[in-house]
């Protein structure tokens, strides 16, 4: 009887193992480990080129097909500027084959293939992705850009994301600047060549320890054989003076050689008009002056930026890098003039004084960077080893000449005062970093590297009083300091990918040996530290739209450079800056939980507990009626929030992005003119941006952007600001088949940006009111020439391919 079923039970099983259905994936990237998005993924029978299944890679250039019978196919992945990528599988099991990496194509390219078009803001697990190339902002330069990145808020001088100082990185290396010359770099490049901004919230542990957050801008790739440049520029026009930026870029493509050169100029003047109010109080709480000032600055600058790009392939697995950064801000074109006038009243609020004070400053900045890198791919897919060397040679100095005049109430003179101040810093920067990655299997990916980084700086200050039109040294405000940084970091991270669950773990460890000596002092300051850095990211996906993950990171921030001068600085004869070269490093962990529904609605809660903060804060001695701008560390600071964002279609022309960011922040910081008593400041603050993106005509080739920005009263240090907003139109039109573009926009429609800062609790009682040029009028036009459009080539697009896929 057995026998007889025996043949049937064969049968049964083998129709079952022929009818069971599997699935292939993988995630496609191109030699810099970048994710290709929109990439065709074909499957064809391995014996007749019959198609049998398709679909095209998402924006991290991951894909998958389903529901594949046990068989032998081919596999074929193609984009456009690439090299078809064909693997013959057998496939009788699920088979996730990791990195798959596209070659780039080294001859002109015959066809043009437009799969989709990607949004403006793509958001991801660990970062939100702002593609700036399909922005109206493409003619503006790249601090513009920021402005409309998703949760950055550029203000009052400032870069943050969610309320703390991102580090910035271009192309993944990090750009070694303070956050004034950041904000220079960015503001004299153009981003005619930006292809994207990466908000990173939570850096993985392949990124230095350093700052909260990470803004990584990638700029464009040439794909074209040949060559190809552009013109750009754009005018503002303040509500006192115009500013202007102008460049020109210039790509070209061999065989083996990819090079890239820009170069812009961006002279432009400034103004700001601050209003000051101080009481100053003595030991019983009562207000012995009053001083009232209105101060008036005009800012004059142009900046050259010259930013270059060689890359060389010396065979299939071994390639060359060079890379330079060059700022120029020459001293002929680099000044400040600051007229200040202060009305001084007595206790009964009447007029005791007037003193008005001009300040005339000249600066120069030479700041030179270079960056050789060579990797090294092995033969097994995806595994690679980089290697790079950079060095920055930074040179800056100043000279200010401050004349005060002192006039009783009826405008008679009382006396005048004089000083002289030259400073200079030179900054020598060496860093040598390894890095290596090896595709695990299954979905894995481990990374590990080195980096070690020396830092030595010299600044000087010299100070000159004037006695009888006789010009002497002032020793007590003059000096010599000297610092001298070394950092050893080592980091391995891995991730791990499954069906339904992602864990990425990181420790990144970092050595830091410090040495500073004041001449003028004779003291050293020596200090060495050892920190670990752990990173964890957890990812479920509940179902297809829905997923829950959870984060948590440490990172640290170290003094800047100027932070750590112990020198007065004097802006004039009541006001100066001074440093603290025993400041700590501040140590951050952040805590986020994030929830997001039909991939296009996110809710993000974080907590962030921030030690030993280094921040400026401005005190008020007033004992000698003296304000002191001082660099010191505060006690600690505590926020936590909830954070909303989406980025959504709202009809075939209108996309939405929101973000809306409610949270708290606490600061306990010690009063340094109030005894040192603990103080605090907290309050619960609102940040809201909405940016709407609409596109015109029936080719798209206008489009508008459309953004208002809110934040409401907030605090930070021992300050408190008020609320403030912006709506910002940027309108673009395309011409001559997308060969050249014009643009026009305003920014601040409403002048409801300007910040008014209170600092009041103890024996503090100040108030600033800054009014900027925050309304700007905007034109901006960009052309492009030469070997740029791979439509050039005339051939007939064969599309049928592209039309099976799902």
């Amino acid at each position: 009887m057995l026998r007889k079923f025996l043949p049937h039970i064969f049968i049964f099983f083998t129709s079952l193992c022929f009818a069971q259905q599997f699935n292939i994936s993988g995630n496609v990237v191109e030699t810099s480990n970048l994710p290709v998005a929109f990439a065709n993924v074909i499957l064809f029978n391995a014996e007749n080129p019959d198609f049998i299944k398709g679909t095209t890679t998402d924006d991290d250039g991951a894909f998958r097909i389903d529901n594949i019978s046990v068989g032998t196919y081919t596999l074929k992945i193609s984009f456009l500027g690439f090299e078809d990528y064909l693997k013959e599988i057998n496939l009788n099991e699920d088979l996730h084959l990791n990195l798959i990496v596209l070659n780039e194509l080294v001859q002109k390219l015959d066809d043009v293939t437009i799969v989709a078009k990607r949004p403006t803001v793509k958001r991801m697990v660990d970062r939100l992705v702002f593609n700036v190339e399909n922005s109206t902002l493409s003619n503006n330069n790249v601090l513009d850009v920021l402005k409309h990145a998703p949760g950055v808020l550029v203000n009052n001088d400032k870069i943050t994301v969610k309320q703390s100082t991102p580090t910035i990185y271009i192309n993944d290396r990090r750009v070694h600047l303070s956050s004034s010359e950041v904000q220079q770099l960015l503001e004299g490049t153009s981003a005619s060549n930006i292809k994207s901004i990466e908000v990173i919230t939570s850096p993985p542990a392949k990124y230095e320890a350093e700052g909260g957050s990470v803004l990584n801008i990638i700029t464009s790739k040439n794909i074209v054989t040949g060559y190809n440049g552009s013109v750009f520029g754009n005018y503002k026009k303040g509500s006192e003076y115009p500013k202007y930026s102008f460049g020109t870029s210039h790509f070209f493509k061999a065989k083996k050689l990819n090079t890239y050169l820009n170069y812009n100029i961006s002279p432009r003047k400034d103004y700001r008009n601050d209003d000051e109010f101080v009481n100053f109080i003595d030991g019983n709480d009562d207000i012995t002056s009053s001083w009232v000032t209105d101060f008036k600055r005009t800012r004059e600058t142009s900046n050259h930026n010259i930013n270059a790009n060689i890359d060389y392939d010396l065979n299939k697995n071994n390639s060359l890098g060079f890379s330079t950064n060059i700022l120029i801000s020459p001293r002929e074109n680099t000044q400040t003039d600051v007229n200040s006038i202060t009305d001084v009243f007595n206790s009964n609020k009447v007029l005791d004084s007037t003193f008005i004070t001009d300040n005339r400053k000249v600066d120069e900045t030479f700041n030179l960077a270079f960056t050789l890198d060579y990797l090294h791919r092995f033969k097994k897919q995806g595994e690679k080893l980089a290697v790079s060397a950079h060095h920055t040679n930074y040179d800056f100095s100043s000279f200010q000449n401050v004349d005060t005049d002192y006039f009783f109430p009826d405008a008679s003179l009382i006396r005048n005062n004089r000083f002289q101040t030259f400073a200079s810093q030179e900054i020598k920067l060496y860093t040598g970093q390894l890095d290596y990655e090896l595709p695990a299997g299954d979905g894995g990916l481990f990374l590990a590297g080195m980096k070690i980084s020396n830092i030595n700086s010299k600044s000087i200050l010299t100070q000159f009083n004037f006695e009888n039109d006789i010009r002497e040294q002032d020793l007590q405000n003059s000096d010599t300091f000297f610092y001298d940084e070394t950092n050893y970091a080592v980091y391995f991270s891995f991730a791990q990918d499954w069906e339904s669950w992602s864990l990425k773990l990181g420790l990144r460890t970092e050595l830091t040996d410090i040495k500073s000596n004041s001449i003028s002092t004779n003291t050293n300051n020596d200090n060495e530290y050892g920190k670990f850095f752990p990173s964890l990211y957890l990812l479920h996906n509940l179902n297809e739209n829905n997923e829950v993950y959870f984060n948590y990171n440490r990172r640290i921030f170290r003094p800047r450079y100027s932070q750590l001068n112990p020198f007065k600085y004097f802006l004039n004869d009541n006001t100066y800056i001074t440093g603290d070269p025993n400041l700590q490093p501040q140590i951050d962990d952040v805590f986020t939980l994030g929830y997001t529904f039909n991939q296009k609605y996110t809710f993000e809660a974080y907590y962030r507990y921030e030690s030993n903060p280094a921040i400026e804060i401005l005190f008020q001695d007033n004992d000698n009626n003296l304000l002191k701008i001082i660099n010191t560390n505060i006690d600690r600071s505590i926020s936590y929030g909830l954070d909303f964002t989406t980025y959504t279609s709202i009809t075939n022309n209108w996309d939405l992005y929101l973000l809306t960011s409610l949270f708290y922040y606490d600061n306990q910081f010690f009063a340094i003119e109030s005894d040192n008593v603990l103080s605090s400041t907290d309050q619960w603050s609102l940040y809201s941006q909405i940016v709407n993106y609409l596109s015109f005509l029936s080719d798209k080739s206008l489009t508008a952007d459309i953004a208002y920005l809110y934040i409401s009263p907030l605090v930070e240090g021992a300050s408190s600001f008020n609320e403030r907003s912006s709506l910002d139109i940027y309108i673009k039109k395309a011409l001559w088949n997308n060969r050249a573009s014009v643009s026009v926009g305003v920014t601040d429609l409403f002048n409801t940006l300007n910040v008014n800062q209170t600092t009041k609790y103890l024996n503090q009682d100040l108030l600033l009111k800054s009014r900027l040029e925050n309304r700007l009028i905007t034109f901006g036009f960009n052309y492009k020439f030469g070997n740029f459009r791979l439509s050039n080539n005339k051939k007939e697009i064969d599309i049928k391919e592209r039309n099976r896929l799902e």
